[in-house]
C-alpha cells in the first residue's frame, strides 16, 4: 500500500489580509480586519493599510478611496499586546516606519466611515483623513492623556486646524470620549448616518466624486488645502493662479466644460502617482 503524502502546512496569514480591499465604480473600499482583536492596531497592520494607499494612489482606475473597520469598530488604538509591550519598554517596531498622517500624502481623497470605538491611533487616522462619516454609535476619544501620553504624531497640529483651537485643547486635555452627534456639532465629523447605512451612504457619497469630478482637479484641491495651512493667504492665491493656468492647459478642464455644455457625464483620466513618503524610527 502507498503511503499518502503528508497534509501541506496551513499558509501563514497574508498582511494584504489585515487589509481588505474591494475597487468599485472607482472607489477602493480599505477595510482594517482585526475584528477578534476590534481592529486594534499594530505594525502588521499599520504596513498593509499603508501599503495599501501607495498601491491605490498608483492605480489610475482608483479615484476615491473609504477607509473602515470590520465589524462594530474603526480601531480603539494600538492592540493591547502591542500596548502592554510598549508599555514595558520594548520597542513597538524595529523597522522603520511610515508617518502616522500618511493618508496626507495621498493625492486622492480619503473618506473615513467610522463605525464604531475611535481612539488613540484610530483617532490619529479619521483626523487625518480628508472626510469623515460617522455611524451614530462611534465613540472618539484621543485617549493620550490618560495613558500618560503627549499629543502624539501631530494630532496637536491637524486637530485644532480641524475643531478650532479650543476645541482641540478640550479633547485632547481631557481625553474624554465623545459622541457622534457632538462629534458633528464640533467638526469633527462631516455626517452623521444610522449604524446599518453607514457604509452605503459613504460610499455612494465617494461613486459621486468618483464619476463627476477631475481627478487631476480633486489632487489639486487637496494639496491645496492642506498646503495652505502654512502659507499666507496671498501665497495661497498666488499658488492658485499657477494651479489654475496648469489645469486649464489640461484635458480634464476640456472634458469638464463639454460635458457641461452637452449635458452629459463627464469622462476623465485616472490619476496614478507614485507616493514617496520617507519612513523613520518613531517610537
Amino acid at each position: 500500500m502507498t503511503a499518502s503524502a503528508p497534509p501541506a502546512p496551513a499558509p501563514a496569514p497574508a498582511l494584504e489580509h489585515l487589509v481588505l480591499e474591494h475597487l468599485d465604480h472607482g472607489v477602493m473600499l480599505l477595510t482594517w480586519n482585526r475584528p477578534l482583536r476590534n481592529n486594534g492596531w499594530n505594525i502588521d497592520l499599520e504596513e498593509a493599510y499603508f501599503g495599501a494607499l501607495i498601491n491605490a494612489a498608483a492605480n489610475p482606475d482608483v479615484r476615491v478611496i473609504v477607509v473602515t473597520g470590520a465589524g462594530r469598530t474603526f480601531c480603539p488604538g494600538l492592540d493591547m499586546h502591542t500596548l502592554a509591550s510598549a508599555a514595558s519598554g520594548t520597542p513597538m517596531a524595529a523597522r522603520r516606519r511610515w508617518p502616522m498622517d500618511f493618508v496626507r500624502h495621498v493625492p486622492k481623497p480619503v473618506i473615513a466611515a467610522v463605525n464604531g470605538a475611535c481612539a488613540g491611533i484610530g483617532f490619529i487616522q479619521a483626523v487625518a483623513c480628508d472626510l469623515r462619516f460617522a455611524s451614530s454609535s462611534a465613540k472618539f476619544t484621543s485617549a493620550f492623556a490618560r495613558r500618560g501620553l503627549p499629543a502624539e504624531n501631530s494630532i496637536s497640529w491637524m486637530l485644532p486646524r480641524l475643531i478650532g483651537t479650543g476645541n482641540a485643547m478640550d479633547l485632547l486635555l481631557s481625553a474624554r470620549v465623545v459622541l457622534a452627534d457632538e462629534a458633528l456639532t464640533l467638526g469633527l465629523v462631516n455626517r452623521v448616518v444610522a449604524p446599518d447605512d453607514l457604509l452605503a451612504e459613504t460610499l455612494a457619497y465617494a461613486r459621486d466624486l468618483a464619476a463627476n469630478c477631475s481627478p487631476q482637479a480633486l489632487a489639486a484641491i487637496k494639496r491645496q488645502v492642506l498646503a495652505d495651512w502654512e502659507v499666507s493667504s496671498e501665497q495661497s492665491r498666488l499658488t492658485a493662479m499657477v494651479t489654475v493656468s496648469e489645469l486649464t492647459a489640461g484635458p480634464d478642464f476640456t472634458e469638464g466644460v463639454a460635458s457641461f455644455a452637452e449635458k452629459r457625464a463627464p469622462h476623465f483620466d485616472g490619476l496614478a502617482v507614485d507616493v514617496a513618503v520617507a519612513k523613520g524610527w518613531y517610537r
